[in-house]
């Protein structure tokens, strides 16, 4: 199993970047009749990470999802980076090729 990162060029500075989960995202809950303390942290998916650059990157996360999903699948990693998880090195440099071809230098893979 092969993992890499995705990164998009920044909107605003054009430097290769790419979103960190932090922490777990905190959905609490709100009653008309009372207050219920509960909060529930539940952490992001790939997809859901991936869609969150929206505006940050130069090219729409909506175009980059079926171009990534042809080849392998978008993971969140361990420190909360978002990565493509390959079965295969050929995998790897097959979305290389392609994203090269659909969005030219402004979505990369890196290490």
């Amino acid at each position: 199993m092969i993992r890499l990162r995705l990164f998009g060029r920044c909107r605003i500075y054009h430097d290769p970047v790419s979103p960190v989960l932090r922490a777990p995202a905190e959905i609490g809950w709100a009653a008309w009749f009372r207050t219920i303390d509960l909060v529930t942290p539940k952490r992001l998916k790939g997809r859901e990470l991936l869609m969150r650059t929206k505006g940050w990157w130069t090219v729409d996360p909506a175009d980059i999802f079926p171009v990534v999903e042809k080849h392998g699948r978008l993971v969140v990693g361990k420190q909360g980076e978002l990565m493509i998880e390959f079965v295969d090195q050929k995998a790897a440099d097959a979305l290389t090729v392609s994203l090269a071809e659909r969005f030219g230098d402004q979505v990369l893979l890196a290490p």
